[in-house]
């Protein structure tokens, strides 16, 4: 029997958007949580966590903590094209500019300083595969999201995702040592629209980080954020573009008002989070909705928030809405349910697993539905709090510690396995 190799040190790749970057803004999201809280968990065993991203201001050191006082990860700012005026879309024409960065970074880092590289996105799955090659480790890929299940969900107006990118996906599935998939679900679609190796596809969901999304007193919650004590307050936290749907919401709230206009005095609809994706052509685009549905005074539009203050809005709300047309998971849905929130999602990708029965899933996005789905929580206190009971209880099998044991039998595996295949 093969021994049990020991993993010391791990390059985590994130070129597109920064672990210390804000989420909720710009191209940060779920992927970000990911990559904290995974390395996080990492260094807690005692593994070396180096992470690698694109330098996006001349402020930014070469090399950081991820946090001041937390030992055992690094952030490396890489150069690779010009600090600003850069999107995701442009970064293609940016992997050999960043490569090129990381090999001069690390010229002198003997064969066997890393162990395994985990690269996150397919843009940084390219740079992934050159740098695995010269390093002779394993390449661990996760998706986080794919081309060609966006494209077949493309919300109205949302524009289809470049073959640039189904090619570049495409080969990373192809040489990848292991590919992560959050879910049952995001495994079949590598299996069956990348054609990938059943045999290489390892599904280790994502985390919430239970320590901090907890339960709490909504009256509490509510007098933090400034919400009313009376109000019935639904809440949406993420980017703002087609693709999460926080439009569908808006046309929700203003179907539940056509048929219950009582409410439109206490009614709140929060959004949380900045423009992204085709969200920042059009800035202007959530408020000249609500103006058309007769929802200004209704609308509470704020920036991202940090994670103990989301933390408070998720306990403040009625219904913590999520929408999105595509997630491979949905951590904000796990996170609200870890809240002690009750959850409507979209029934798409990985939401399914992650709301599970402690939530309503919506099969469609007609406002209609979602309207429904609402009306059901707010219009029955007891329904919803047995919903929120279930919701905290469910949460409790995504902590981020199991996510991160999954993660290290991964590597494990596989360098075992290219252990094996050059012996």
């Amino acid at each position: 029997m093969s021994k049990t190799p020991r993993i010391r040190r791990v390059a985590m790749l994130s070129v597109h958007t920064s672990p210390l970057a804000q989420p909720g803004m710009g191209d940060a999201g779920g992927l970000n949580v990911y990559v904290v809280e995974s390395a996080r968990q990492l260094a807690a065993r005692g593994i070396e966590v180096e992470i690698f991203t694109r330098r996006t201001s001349a402020d930014q050191p070469d090399r950081t903590a991820l946090e001041p006082g937390l030992a055992g990860i690094t952030v490396h700012h890489v150069d690779a094209g010009p600090y600003e005026g850069l999107v995701k879309e442009d970064l293609p024409g940016q992997l050999c500019a960043f490569t090129a960065g990381i090999m001069r970074v690390l010229a002198g880092v003997r064969l066997g300083y890393y162990d395994v590289v985990h690269s996150h996105y397919w843009l940084s799955g390219q740079v992934g595969w050159l740098a695995a090659e010269r390093w002779q480790v394993p390449l661990v890929h996760t998706m986080h999201t794919m081309a060609r299940v966006k494209n077949a969900l493309l919300a109205d107006g949302d524009v289809p995702e470049r073959p640039g990118r189904e090619i570049g996906e495409a080969q990373v599935v192809t040489v990848a040592d292991r590919l992560i998939a959050n879910t049952e679900r995001e495994a079949q679609e590598l299996i069956e629209l990348y054609d990938a190796d059943p045999a290489k596809v390892v599904v280790v969901p994502p985390g919430v980080d239970l320590a901090r999304f907890t339960p709490g007193e909504m009256s509490a919650a509510r007098s933090r954020v400034g919400i009313r004590e009376d109000a019935v307050m639904l809440l949406f936290v993420g980017r703002i573009q087609p693709l999460k749907a926080p439009d569908v919401l808006l046309r929700a709230a203003a179907e539940l008002l056509r048929r219950r206009p009582e409410l439109h005095d206490r009614l709140v609809v929060a959004i949380l989070g900045g423009a992204s994706g085709r969200g920042v052509d059009s800035p202007t685009w959530l408020t000249d909705l609500a103006d058309e549905l007769g929802l200004t005074d209704v609308l509470r539009l704020g920036p991202p928030v940090d994670r103990d203050t989301l933390v408070q809005w998720m306990r403040a709300a009625d219904v913590v809405a999520v929408p999105s047309y595509n997630e491979s998971f949905g951590l904000v849905a796990i996170e609200a349910q870890a809240s002690g929130a009750a959850v409507v999602a979209a029934d798409v990708g990985g939401l399914p697993t992650a709301v599970g029965d402690a939530g309503i899933l919506v099969p469609t996005h007609d406002p209609v539905d979602w309207a429904e789905a609402i009306a059901s929580i707010i219009d029955d206190t007891g329904r919803a709090a047995e919903l929120r009971r279930r919701a905290a209880e469910h949460a409790q099998q995504f902590g981020w510690e199991g996510t991160a044991e999954r993660l290290l039998d991964v590597y494990r595996g596989a360098v075992r396995e290219r252990r094996s295949t050059e012996e």
